[in-house]
Protein backbone atom coordinates (compact mmCIF):
# COMPACT_ATOMS: atom_id res chain seq x y z
CA UNK A 1 0.00 0.00 0.00
CA UNK A 2 1.69 2.98 -1.17
CA UNK A 3 2.26 5.68 2.10
CA UNK A 4 -0.50 8.43 2.68
CA UNK A 5 0.93 11.54 2.61
CA UNK A 6 -0.59 14.45 5.21
CA UNK A 7 0.05 18.27 5.68
CA UNK A 8 2.44 17.43 8.60
CA UNK A 9 3.29 20.86 9.79
CA UNK A 10 6.81 20.40 10.78
CA UNK A 11 7.25 19.01 6.68
CA UNK A 12 5.28 21.83 5.23
CA UNK A 13 7.51 24.12 7.20
CA UNK A 14 10.28 22.82 5.75
CA UNK A 15 9.05 23.19 2.27
CA UNK A 16 8.14 26.71 2.70
CA UNK A 17 11.70 27.15 4.55
CA UNK A 18 13.21 25.48 1.28
CA UNK A 19 11.40 27.69 -1.40
CA UNK A 20 11.72 30.87 1.12
CA UNK A 21 15.74 30.41 1.25
CA UNK A 22 15.23 30.21 -2.10
CA UNK A 23 13.47 33.61 -2.93
CA UNK A 24 16.03 35.44 -1.05
CA UNK A 25 19.17 34.32 -3.04
CA UNK A 26 19.38 37.46 -4.86
CA UNK A 27 20.36 39.38 -1.65
CA UNK A 28 23.08 37.06 -0.63
CA UNK A 29 24.65 36.67 -4.42
CA UNK A 30 24.27 40.60 -4.84
CA UNK A 31 26.53 41.09 -1.15
CA UNK A 32 29.53 38.84 -3.54
CA UNK A 33 28.78 41.57 -6.52
CA UNK A 34 32.71 42.10 -5.95
CA UNK A 35 33.35 38.76 -7.70
CA UNK A 36 32.44 38.21 -11.42
CA UNK A 37 29.19 35.02 -11.47
CA UNK A 38 31.57 32.26 -12.88
CA UNK A 39 33.76 32.92 -9.67
CA UNK A 40 31.12 32.88 -7.76
CA UNK A 41 29.10 29.18 -9.06
CA UNK A 42 33.18 28.24 -8.73
CA UNK A 43 32.95 28.69 -4.95
CA UNK A 44 29.45 27.45 -4.83
CA UNK A 45 30.47 23.73 -6.44
CA UNK A 46 33.39 23.61 -4.19
CA UNK A 47 31.86 24.55 -1.36
CA UNK A 48 28.90 22.17 -1.92
CA UNK A 49 31.30 19.34 -2.75
CA UNK A 50 33.02 20.14 0.65
CA UNK A 51 29.23 20.50 2.51
CA UNK A 52 28.04 17.43 0.66
CA UNK A 53 31.92 15.10 1.98
CA UNK A 54 31.36 16.52 5.81
CA UNK A 55 27.66 15.61 5.80
CA UNK A 56 28.78 12.17 4.57
CA UNK A 57 30.85 11.51 6.98
CA UNK A 58 28.79 13.12 9.91
CA UNK A 59 25.81 10.52 8.54
CA UNK A 60 28.16 7.60 8.26
CA UNK A 61 27.00 7.12 4.48
CA UNK A 62 30.09 6.36 3.08
CA UNK A 63 28.81 2.63 2.06
CA UNK A 64 26.39 4.57 0.16
CA UNK A 65 29.06 6.39 -1.49
CA UNK A 66 30.46 3.30 -2.83
CA UNK A 67 27.41 1.51 -3.56
CA UNK A 68 26.81 4.42 -5.98
CA UNK A 69 30.36 4.50 -7.92
CA UNK A 70 29.45 1.09 -8.42
CA UNK A 71 26.77 2.08 -10.18
CA UNK A 72 28.67 4.28 -13.73
CA UNK A 73 24.75 4.46 -15.34
CA UNK A 74 24.00 6.30 -12.22
CA UNK A 75 26.89 8.09 -11.84
CA UNK A 76 26.90 9.04 -15.24
CA UNK A 77 23.46 10.62 -14.78
CA UNK A 78 24.21 12.38 -11.66
CA UNK A 79 27.12 14.10 -13.48
CA UNK A 80 24.95 15.03 -16.25
CA UNK A 81 22.34 16.66 -14.15
CA UNK A 82 25.10 17.99 -12.33
CA UNK A 83 26.29 19.89 -15.24
CA UNK A 84 22.30 21.23 -15.54
CA UNK A 85 22.47 22.64 -12.40
CA UNK A 86 25.72 23.95 -12.23
CA UNK A 87 24.75 25.83 -15.78
CA UNK A 88 21.53 26.90 -13.89
CA UNK A 89 23.65 28.60 -10.80
CA UNK A 90 25.66 30.47 -13.29
CA UNK A 91 22.72 32.19 -15.46
CA UNK A 92 21.18 33.05 -12.15
CA UNK A 93 24.04 34.54 -10.21
CA UNK A 94 24.91 36.44 -13.65
CA UNK A 95 20.73 37.51 -14.00
CA UNK A 96 21.46 38.82 -9.85
CA UNK A 97 24.69 40.57 -10.77
CA UNK A 98 23.28 42.25 -13.88
CA UNK A 99 19.97 43.57 -12.63
CA UNK A 100 17.96 41.34 -14.30
CA UNK A 101 16.34 39.43 -11.01
CA UNK A 102 12.57 39.94 -12.57
CA UNK A 103 13.35 38.01 -15.66
CA UNK A 104 15.30 35.41 -13.18
CA UNK A 105 11.77 35.18 -11.71
CA UNK A 106 9.81 34.90 -14.94
CA UNK A 107 12.26 31.99 -15.55
CA UNK A 108 11.20 30.37 -12.09
CA UNK A 109 7.16 31.05 -12.83
CA UNK A 110 7.21 29.45 -16.34
CA UNK A 111 9.37 26.70 -15.08
CA UNK A 112 6.15 24.28 -14.57
CA UNK A 113 4.68 24.95 -18.12
CA UNK A 114 8.41 23.92 -19.36
CA UNK A 115 8.70 20.52 -17.20
CA UNK A 116 4.64 19.98 -19.12
CA UNK A 117 6.05 20.74 -22.20
CA UNK A 118 8.79 18.48 -21.42
CA UNK A 119 6.54 15.61 -20.55
CA UNK A 120 4.65 15.58 -23.46
CA UNK A 121 8.09 16.04 -25.49
CA UNK A 122 10.85 13.57 -23.95
CA UNK A 123 8.53 11.16 -21.98
CA UNK A 124 5.37 10.88 -24.26
CA UNK A 125 2.69 12.00 -21.57
CA UNK A 126 -0.49 12.59 -22.91
CA UNK A 127 -1.91 15.97 -21.90
CA UNK A 128 -5.09 16.96 -20.53
CA UNK A 129 -7.23 20.05 -22.43
CA UNK A 130 -6.65 22.49 -19.53
CA UNK A 131 -2.34 21.82 -20.11
CA UNK A 132 -2.32 21.96 -23.45
CA UNK A 133 -4.39 25.68 -22.94
CA UNK A 134 -1.67 26.56 -20.16
CA UNK A 135 1.37 25.54 -22.40
CA UNK A 136 -0.48 27.79 -25.12
CA UNK A 137 -0.80 30.79 -23.03
CA UNK A 138 2.46 30.35 -21.79
CA UNK A 139 3.56 30.57 -25.38
CA UNK A 140 2.02 33.54 -26.23
CA UNK A 141 3.23 35.33 -22.61
CA UNK A 142 7.12 34.70 -24.61
CA UNK A 143 5.85 36.36 -27.65
CA UNK A 144 4.74 39.23 -26.05
CA UNK A 145 7.62 39.79 -23.90
CA UNK A 146 9.77 39.28 -27.29
CA UNK A 147 7.73 41.75 -28.86
CA UNK A 148 8.16 44.03 -26.31
CA UNK A 149 11.12 44.28 -25.06
CA UNK A 150 13.05 43.68 -28.92
CA UNK A 151 14.60 40.22 -27.66
CA UNK A 152 13.92 36.87 -26.56
CA UNK A 153 14.12 36.69 -22.51
CA UNK A 154 16.80 34.12 -22.31
CA UNK A 155 17.84 34.38 -18.45
CA UNK A 156 14.14 33.64 -18.07
CA UNK A 157 14.33 30.63 -20.70
CA UNK A 158 17.92 29.19 -19.93
CA UNK A 159 16.45 29.13 -16.34
CA UNK A 160 13.45 26.93 -16.71
CA UNK A 161 15.31 25.16 -19.25
CA UNK A 162 17.97 24.55 -16.94
CA UNK A 163 16.28 23.89 -13.98
CA UNK A 164 13.24 21.21 -16.29
CA UNK A 165 15.68 19.26 -17.84
CA UNK A 166 17.37 19.14 -14.05
CA UNK A 167 14.48 18.09 -12.49
CA UNK A 168 14.17 15.39 -14.93
CA UNK A 169 17.00 14.01 -15.01
CA UNK A 170 16.47 13.68 -11.15
CA UNK A 171 13.25 11.93 -12.08
CA UNK A 172 15.13 8.99 -13.93
CA UNK A 173 17.41 8.69 -10.84
CA UNK A 174 14.76 8.06 -8.65
CA UNK A 175 16.08 7.00 -5.22
CA UNK A 176 19.08 5.68 -5.68
CA UNK A 177 20.90 8.02 -3.73
CA UNK A 178 20.30 10.28 -1.07
CA UNK A 179 19.64 14.09 -1.21
CA UNK A 180 23.15 14.46 0.18
CA UNK A 181 25.05 11.69 -1.86
CA UNK A 182 23.44 12.44 -4.78
CA UNK A 183 24.30 16.66 -4.64
CA UNK A 184 27.74 15.08 -3.68
CA UNK A 185 27.99 13.34 -7.42
CA UNK A 186 26.51 16.09 -8.77
CA UNK A 187 29.06 18.63 -8.21
CA UNK A 188 31.78 15.98 -8.24
CA UNK A 189 32.63 15.84 -11.89
CA UNK A 190 33.06 20.00 -11.80
CA UNK A 191 34.91 20.36 -8.25
CA UNK A 192 38.07 20.00 -9.14
CA UNK A 193 37.64 22.31 -12.53
CA UNK A 194 36.24 24.73 -10.15
CA UNK A 195 38.76 24.43 -7.49
CA UNK A 196 41.54 25.07 -10.82
CA UNK A 197 39.72 27.92 -11.88
CA UNK A 198 40.07 29.71 -8.34
CA UNK A 199 43.30 28.60 -7.92
CA UNK A 200 44.59 30.19 -10.68
CA UNK A 201 42.67 33.74 -9.91
CA UNK A 202 44.58 33.97 -7.04
CA UNK A 203 47.60 33.12 -8.09
CA UNK A 204 47.20 35.86 -11.26
CA UNK A 205 45.97 38.27 -8.51
CA UNK A 206 42.19 38.23 -10.35
CA UNK A 207 40.59 36.19 -7.48
CA UNK A 208 38.42 38.10 -4.95
CA UNK A 209 38.36 35.31 -2.34
CA UNK A 210 41.12 36.63 -0.31
CA UNK A 211 41.21 40.46 -1.14
CA UNK A 212 37.95 41.88 0.48
CA UNK A 213 38.19 41.23 4.26
CA UNK A 214 36.80 38.11 6.94
CA UNK A 215 33.59 38.63 6.08
CA UNK A 216 33.70 38.44 2.19
CA UNK A 217 35.66 35.46 2.13
CA UNK A 218 32.97 33.77 4.38
CA UNK A 219 30.51 34.92 2.28
CA UNK A 220 31.99 32.80 -0.68
CA UNK A 221 32.80 29.66 2.05
CA UNK A 222 29.44 29.74 3.03
CA UNK A 223 28.02 29.14 -0.62
CA UNK A 224 28.18 25.32 0.35
CA UNK A 225 25.79 25.86 3.11
CA UNK A 226 23.39 28.39 1.06
CA UNK A 227 23.27 25.91 -1.59
CA UNK A 228 22.52 22.70 0.03
CA UNK A 229 20.61 24.06 2.95
CA UNK A 230 17.09 24.19 1.23
CA UNK A 231 17.94 20.95 -1.00
CA UNK A 232 18.09 19.37 1.79
CA UNK A 233 14.73 21.11 3.52
CA UNK A 234 13.71 20.16 0.04
CA UNK A 235 14.42 16.78 0.35
CA UNK A 236 12.22 16.65 4.20
CA UNK A 237 9.49 18.28 2.72
CA UNK A 238 8.78 16.04 -0.74
CA UNK A 239 9.20 13.13 1.17
CA UNK A 240 6.07 13.66 3.48
CA UNK A 241 4.25 16.67 1.75
CA UNK A 242 1.21 15.82 -0.64
CA UNK A 243 2.39 17.08 -4.31
CA UNK A 244 -0.44 19.56 -4.54
CA UNK A 245 0.85 21.39 -1.49
CA UNK A 246 4.31 20.92 -2.77
CA UNK A 247 3.41 22.68 -6.33
CA UNK A 248 1.69 25.81 -4.69
CA UNK A 249 4.67 26.25 -2.10
CA UNK A 250 6.60 26.14 -5.21
CA UNK A 251 5.61 29.93 -6.36
CA UNK A 252 6.91 31.31 -3.29
CA UNK A 253 10.30 31.65 -4.65
CA UNK A 254 9.48 33.73 -8.11
CA UNK A 255 6.39 35.75 -6.15
CA UNK A 256 9.69 36.35 -3.49
CA UNK A 257 12.27 36.99 -6.14
CA UNK A 258 9.86 39.06 -8.48
CA UNK A 259 8.96 41.03 -5.19
CA UNK A 260 12.38 41.91 -4.56
CA UNK A 261 13.48 42.86 -8.24
CA UNK A 262 10.61 45.38 -8.23
CA UNK A 263 10.53 46.95 -4.67
CA UNK A 264 13.91 46.12 -3.92
CA UNK A 265 16.29 46.50 -6.98
CA UNK A 266 13.95 48.82 -8.47
CA UNK A 267 14.14 46.92 -11.79
CA UNK A 268 11.55 48.58 -14.46
CA UNK A 269 8.08 47.09 -15.44
CA UNK A 270 7.44 48.20 -18.10
CA UNK A 271 3.89 47.38 -20.05
CA UNK A 272 5.14 45.09 -22.19
CA UNK A 273 6.64 43.13 -18.88
CA UNK A 274 3.56 43.32 -17.07
CA UNK A 275 1.67 41.67 -19.60
CA UNK A 276 3.72 38.95 -20.24
CA UNK A 277 3.85 38.02 -16.75
CA UNK A 278 0.15 38.39 -16.54
CA UNK A 279 -0.43 35.77 -19.42
CA UNK A 280 2.03 33.30 -17.19
CA UNK A 281 0.14 33.98 -14.14
CA UNK A 282 -2.85 33.14 -16.05
CA UNK A 283 -1.12 29.72 -17.30
CA UNK A 284 0.08 28.78 -13.96
CA UNK A 285 -3.64 28.85 -12.94
CA UNK A 286 -4.82 27.24 -15.40
CA UNK A 287 -2.24 24.72 -14.38
CA UNK A 288 -2.98 24.30 -10.90
CA UNK A 289 -6.65 23.88 -11.83
CA UNK A 290 -5.88 20.69 -14.04
CA UNK A 291 -3.51 19.58 -10.65
CA UNK A 292 -6.83 19.89 -8.45
CA UNK A 293 -9.15 17.98 -10.31
CA UNK A 294 -6.80 15.20 -11.17
CA UNK A 295 -6.00 14.99 -7.53
CA UNK A 296 -9.26 14.90 -6.67
CA UNK A 297 -10.68 12.86 -9.57
CA UNK A 298 -7.68 10.32 -7.93
CA UNK A 299 -9.08 10.75 -4.37
CA UNK A 300 -5.86 12.13 -3.02
CA UNK A 301 -5.84 14.16 -0.35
Amino acid sequence: MAETRTNEPRAVGAGFAAYLLWAVFPLYFEALHDAAALEIVAHRVTWTFVFCALGVTVLGAWGQVRTVWRNKPLVGRLALAGALVTLNWLIYVWAVLNDQVVDAALGYFINPLVTVGLGLVVLRERLQRLQYLALGVGAVAVAVIIVGYGHVPWVGLGLAFTFGLYALMKNRVGLRATPVVGLGFEVLALAPLAVGYIVVLEVTGRGQFTGHGAGYTLGLALTGVVTALPLLFFAFAAARVPLATMGMLQYVTPIGQFLLGVLVFHEAMPLARWLGFGLVWVALILLTLHGVRSIKSRGVG
